[in-house]
């Protein structure tokens, strides 16, 4: 899921603080990447990173919240206008391959922090925890109201492929991922959309 920086109430500097860890986390990795460097290109004093965040862990946290309220934002604003459930779930589908064929796509910034915290117990892998388990439950909710089977496999399923998505868009060719991945969620679309013949 890649991150995206929203604006808000805070000041200018904490403002570019989080912008500026934004863009380097992701792009980097956030183990490479030290508090001095952030301070540096955000242009802030070391004073003024610490009346904003209490240290780089901090940071990360808010670059995660960003990175979560920006998709909430996307899977949400993708629904709109779209008529039928499985429109819906179609166009989830296609704000998830945009974002694959972007510019500068690194793949999941959630999958990629956790790669890099490893331990449950840790504030960081924590708040990957939360956001997967609201993505899966957001699109479980979706692939309900297409059809009356559970959807719990359903959604599994959709998550998978969209981590499969998400880790070869990097790698390969966008264009051939985003294809095989929106072929599969067409599948699960179709195979809730049959009506089971009667017994």
């Amino acid at each position: 899921m890649t991150p995206k920086a929203k604006g808000g109430s805070t000041s200018e500097a904490r403002s570019r603080l989080l912008s500026t860890a934004i863009r380097i986390f992701y792009a980097e990795g956030i183990h490479s990447v030290g508090v001095d460097r952030i301070i540096e290109e955000a242009q802030v004093t070391r004073a003024t990173m610490y009346r904003h965040f209490s240290g780089k862990e901090d940071l990360v946290l808010a670059y995660l919240e960003q990175a979560d309220q920006g998709i909430r934002t996307q899977i949400s604003s993708a629904q709109d206008g779209s008529r039928s459930a499985e429109d819906r779930v179609r166009a989830v589908a296609q704000s998830i391959v945009q974002g694959i064929q972007s510019s500068g796509f690194r793949g999941c910034a959630f999958l990629n922090a956790v790669a890099e915290y490893p331990d449950p117990a840790h504030p960081v892998h924590r708040a990957v925890l939360a956001h997967r388990h609201w993505f899966l439950e957001t699109v479980t909710e979706l692939l309900a109201q297409v059809g009356d089977e559970p959807a719990e496999p359903a959604g599994r399923h959709f998550v998978m492929l969209r981590d499969g998505a998400m880790a070869a868009g990097c790698l390969f060719d966008p264009a051939l991922i985003a294809q095989t991945f929106l072929e599969g969620v067409e599948g699960i679309v179709r195979t809730r959309s049959v009506v089971p013949a009667s017994r």
